[in-house]
């Protein structure tokens, strides 16, 4: 395990070697018949232009045909309340630099329903969701072909690491307040061992307590936490860290002053207020550097 405490620093140059393509796909979660979407972001060659996505906007090409080769392939999961397209920049420098990446919306835990909150059924669905996702690419004949073999990775924000910890081998444990009947509830995951290694930020983790529950992921896990997350604090990442079947594997850093939506890709000037508080960071947190440098550590990471 590497653990250290300090600002991080890019440790090679940004290389953009290709363009984004961006696409939407429809998902259907067989177990529910619930249907939601997936943005997905790939490398092309066809030069994109500035595009508005949502309420953001981002330089792709909608719809673009994927460059010739075989990429990995990356599924982030939001958190809690979230949204798909809050990491919006990590996935378009990823894409540039040569992976696929899937961004689902979890359907009743996201900013527009968020009904499924702290909830077993929410903890339930949300592994799933995930593996429905990585099922779509290797069905799905846009994506298939240019897909490289066992080369899959998840990134999670908040309550998107639990859901990357149970997709790739964690048992999670409910509280007695999410289940019906006030008992705690052993809740069953599909594990998918496609899954090669994980990206947690800032990670809520509070369902692995039990012991045994993470032994069965052994892969190697970047970990970043900030030093001022008032959502899921330290021991959030202890529970992994004491958890997983060998932590020499976790590579750990926490962030100076930074807080849980850090993490958030940088908001549009106009969205930046105080009552809305993911745009907000503790005072003298400089969210657009350290994204500079987030996105190039993750991609150091992934691509080792």
């Amino acid at each position: 395990m590497q653990k250290e405490k300090r600002n991080m620093s890019p440790l090679m140059r940004e290389q953009k070697n290709s363009f984004v393509g961006y696409c939407n796909v429809e998902l259907v979660d067989n177990y529910s018949g619930v249907k939601f979407p997936m943005s997905v972001m790939y490398p092309t060659y066809e030069v994109g232009r500035r595009e508005e996505l949502g309420q953001f906007s981002l330089d792709v090409s909608i719809n673009a045909k994927p460059k010739d080769g075989k990429f990995p392939l990356i599924l982030i999961s939001h958190g809690s309340g979230g949204s798909h397209l809050l990491y919006r920049t990590l996935a378009h420098h990823l894409a540039c630099n040569g992976f696929i990446i899937g961004m689902p919306e979890h359907p009743f835990n996201n900013r527009n329903n968020n009904t499924l909150e702290g909830t077993v059924e929410n903890l339930e669905n949300r592994p799933r969701h995930i593996n429905t996702a990585i099922d779509c690419f290797f069905e799905n004949e846009k994506f298939a072909r240019f897909l490289k073999a066992n080369s899959i990775s998840m990134i999670g924000h908040s309550m998107g690491g639990y859901t990357s910890l149970a997709v790739a081998g964690g048992i999670p444990t409910s509280f007695h307040t999410e289940s019906l009947d006030g008992k705690p509830k052993h809740i069953n995951v599909a594990h998918d061992r496609k899954i090669n290694s994980l990206v947690l930020l800032a990670p809520a983790t509070v369902w692995f307590k039990d012991k045994g529950a993470l032994s069965g992921v052994d892969i190697p896990i970047l970990m970043i936490a900030g030093e001022k997350d008032q959502y899921t604090p330290p021991f959030h990442a202890q529970i992994v860290l004491e958890g997983v079947a060998d932590n020499s594997k976790i590579k750990y850093r926490i962030i100076e002053n930074a807080g849980h939506f850090s993490f958030l890709s940088p908001f549009p000037k106009s969205m930046i207020k105080p009552e809305f508080i993911p745009s907000q960071d503790p005072e003298g947190f400089d969210r657009e550097k350290f994204h500079s440098e987030l996105n190039i550590e993750i991609l150091n990471f992934l691509m080792k």
